[in-house]
């Protein structure tokens, strides 16, 4: 429901998107200290994964002599996809 409310206040404008995101991050908090779950952690771990991929997206690029800059989202989403499968198998 949150979420839906999310993409409806899209046509309000930034302030209510922003009213509405708060809110889901509010339900998405609460669900996860319902699971027993540390909501800050998990986002922090999370950041941290974020930031390990789109480190090694770079280091690709490089190896090809370019930048996030010079390359295409597609290119890009195509390394994150690799970088990502990567990062899953044990």
């Amino acid at each position: 429901e949150e979420a839906r409310e999310v993409l409806e206040a899209r046509a309000e404008g930034p302030a209510r998107v922003e009213e509405e995101v708060g809110d889901l991050l509010f339900v998405v908090a609460n669900l996860a200290r319902h699971l027993g779950v540390d909501p800050e952690a998990a986002l922090r771990r999370a950041n941290a994964k974020f930031e390990r991929r789109f480190a090694a997206v770079e280091d690709r690029l490089r190896e090809t002599g370019r930048t996030p800059g010079e390359s295409t989202l597609e290119e890009m989403d195509a390394l994150w996809n690799q970088v990502r499968a990567a990062d899953r198998r044990p």
